[in-house]
């Protein structure tokens, strides 16, 4: 089958690898349909390289048809439609049982000491060959999948994978009261699903905060008051409390992670992981940090005191310095961490089987064959070419 694979940096190419098989008896075999390209898949492509290995196969917002079963597969069979979730999660252990299913304590990977493990994405996270395909061999077959009608077109569920529930869990922590007024922190996918995800909740002041003109245009068209940083500076804070009767926001999703503009530090940081070889640039990278934290440091500045701060971006340094005094003396409260996709499904997939009032439909910016991802994981980067959203769909001319 071809596939999306990583080389080095900023080197992924499309090779034809082995068709992946049953070798759980749970297992399933997936055929590909629709795969997003997602912001934290350019941290692969940019810095994550010592948790890789030449050859792997990325990817983890995938959906498409079952195309095989294994022989204990009872809750879905052959040519069921299915949405395969980020995170591989058992569904059944004690912490899926309590709506945690990124801690799944059956496919935690104790080895790096990190929670359940995730599709297409490194060694921390158990290696699995990800979504970015034609096939993908799917273990938990009878837990895992979301089975979705026949119908809708893929972009309608697609986003089941990570965007939506990662985007719906970032507003649900964000825990904006009523009347209340919520700032998110980059609009790229994420971002901007969390701003319709939060004016569909009924969240009344809803402010967007990017530098890209496309992604500061999209959410301007469904209602959000979006601001340019790049044109208020330092001052970014004090317009943002004027906006927010001098108190600032209830609540700030910071939607960027290592992304982060700035913080020329840890830039620096990112580029000398990448000089390293694997095991010591690892060590850094575990150790000392290799993130940008200008995000995270605005938004503790722009919440209100007594506020909440609700992180969906990926870090991945483990020794950044945080601001500890002035979240003590806020009084700030934070909550983060992977998507617990099962968790909310269930308030989720009504919204995509009749009408669309997240606007799914529309949300994707490229739709590209398989073959397009080296090109497509360039402009996503560099973002260029209006880029938010791209679905590489297997078998598209």
């Amino acid at each position: 089958m071809r596939a999306v694979t990583w080389h080095g940096r900023r080197d992924v190419r499309v090779d034809t690898v082995p068709d992946p098989t049953i070798q759980d008896p749970t297992d399933i075999i997936v055929r590909i349909t629709s795969t997003g390209i997602c912001g934290s898949d350019l941290h692969l492509y940019e810095v994550m390289g010592p948790f890789l290995e030449e050859g792997d196969v990325l990817g983890h917002e995938p959906m498409g048809v079952v195309a095989e079963v294994g022989e204990q597969v009872t809750e879905v069979r052959p040519g069921d439609r299915v949405v395969i979730p980020f995170t591989v999660s058992c569904g059944t252990c004690f912490m899926c049982g309590r709506g945690l299913h990124s801690q799944c304590e059956t496919t935690q990977v104790r080895e790096h000491g990190k929670g359940a493990a995730l599709f297409g994405y490194t060694k921390l996270y158990g290696q699995v060959p990800g979504g970015q395909a034609e096939y993908l061999r799917v273990p938990l077959g009878n837990t895992l999948p979301i089975t979705v009608p026949e119908g809708p077109p893929d972009d309608r569920f697609v986003y089941l994978s990570d965007v939506l529930p990662t985007a719906w869990q970032a507003v649900e922590y964000a825990a904006v009261p009523p009347g209340g007024s919520l700032v998110v922190l980059g609009l790229g996918p994420i971002g901007d699903m969390v701003t319709r995800i939060a004016l569909h909740r009924g969240v009344e002041k809803v402010i967007g905060l990017d530098l890209v003109p496309e992604r500061l245009e999209r959410v301007r068209a469904r209602g959000v008051t979006a601001l340019d940083v790049t044109g208020h500076g330092r001052h970014l804070g004090d317009y943002v409390r004027e906006m927010t009767e001098g108190r600032g926001p209830d609540a700030v999703v910071d939607a960027v992670g290592m992304e982060a503009h700035g913080s020329p530090v840890g830039k620096l940081a990112q580029q000398l992981t990448g000089l390293l070889p694997d095991a010591l640039a690892a060590r850094l990278m575990e150790t000392a940090g290799a993130d940008r934290l200008n995000a995270l440091h605005s938004a503790i500045e722009l919440v209100r005191r007594g506020g909440t701060i609700s992180i969906s971006g990926v870090y991945g340094g483990t020794a950044d310095p945080m601001p500890m005094q002035t979240m003590f003396d806020k009084q700030i409260q934070m909550r983060m961490g992977q998507a617990n996709v099962h968790r909310w499904v269930p308030e989720i997939l009504p919204l995509l089987t009749d009408a669309d009032p997240l606007g799914t439909e529309d949300f994707a910016t490229h739709r590209l064959p398989l073959d397009a991802a080296p090109e497509a994981y360039e402009a996503f980067q560099a973002k260029k070419d209006g880029m938010v959203k791209t679905l590489l769909q297997p078998g598209r001319a």
